[in-house]
Formats: structure tokens, C-alpha cells, sequence
């Protein structure tokens, strides 16, 4: 009976011990694939003007680290870009503009710009559960609890919207 336990104790170390190796390697992967894309991207716009595209990716891996006001100045770099290109869909641009203004706190700034987004694009699920993230963070129940609602319109089972929809509708009936 003791041999028996310990080979199983022995078969569940071994296979967290797996768990956790395939999640690290999967981590340094994921990391110096972003590494790589953040280098190349920084090496091409040092040199020439890029495509709004590439701005706002290399945006977005700035966002990503934190680095909030290289990647505000990339998301402008992007919308300027995408203007020049003709490009229509620039909703996500001003989403990552306004996340970024969001991470730094700048909750006016970020709702500017989560409007902008749904002004080009009024079913951005993504845009309205920011939006009405960015009106929570501001005190403003009624208008935070109308996005979460409005993005239930397009996506029912967003489960973000759906929490906070709850517990926003539990405050403001109280």
C-alpha cells in the first residue's frame, strides 16, 4: 500500500512539475516573440514612416509594459497614419488611446477617446465595456451601468458586462 502511495504522489509531482516547465517555456516564448516585434518595429520606424498598422502595434507593446507615454504618442502616430492611408476602421486605435490614458489614470481623457472609438464603430463591445469601466472609475454609476448594458445589446454573453451590469443595477437600486 505504500509503495502504491508514493508512486502516486510521485505521478503528481511529476506531472505539476510538467504543468508548470510547459507553462514557463510557454511564457519565454510568448515573451521573445513580443521582444522580437518591439525590436524590429523600433528599427523600421527609427528609419522610414510606417503604416498605421505598425504603429499601432508597436503602441499596443508599449501599452503592454507600461510604458504609457511612448505608446500615447504611437496611438497618435497610428490615427494620423490611418487618416493619410484612408483608413476607415481606426475604432481600435482610439480604444488602445484610450486604454492607455486609463492606465494613467487620465479617466476624461480615456472616455474621449472610448467615445471616439464608438463613434466610428457603435458596436465595440470592447469600447463600451472600457467606456463603462472608465465612467465607473469617475463616480458615474448611471452612464457606467448604460454601457455595460448597451454592450449586452451586442454581445449577450459578455460576461464582464453581465457582472458589472449586476452589481451596478444592485447600487443604483439602492
Amino acid at each position: 500500500m505504500d509503495k502504491n502511495l508514493a508512486i502516486i504522489y510521485l505521478s503528481i509531482f511529476v506531472g505539476l512539475l510538467t504543468f508548470a516547465v510547459v507553462n514557463v517555456f510557454r511564457q519565454i516564448f510568448k515573451t521573445r516573440k513580443r521582444e522580437s516585434t518591439l525590436s524590429r518595429l523600433r528599427k523600421k520606424l527609427e528609419k522610414e514612416k510606417g503604416t498605421a498598422q505598425e504603429y499601432y502595434e508597436l503602441a499596443g507593446i508599449y501599452s503592454e509594459k507600461k510604458l504609457f507615454s511612448q505608446a500615447v504618442a504611437l496611438f497618435q502616430k497610428a490615427i494620423k497614419a490611418a487618416e493619410e492611408e484612408g483608413e476607415e476602421d481606426c475604432a481600435p486605435i482610439y480604444n488602445g488611446l484610450g486604454y492607455v490614458y486609463f492606465g494613467q489614470e487620465q479617466y476624461d481623457l480615456a472616455i474621449r477617446q472610448y467615445k471616439e472609438a464608438l463613434k466610428l464603430k457603435p458596436d465595440y463591445v470592447t469600447a463600451l465595456n472600457n467606456l463603462g469601466h472608465a465612467y465607473e472609475r469617475k463616480k458615474l454609476t448611471a452612464q457606467a451601468l448604460q454601457m455595460y448594458e448597451e454592450a449586452l445589446k451586442f454581445a449577450p454573453n459578455n460576461q464582464t458586462a453581465k457582472r458589472r451590469a449586476e452589481s451596478l443595477r444592485r447600487l443604483v437600486s439602492a
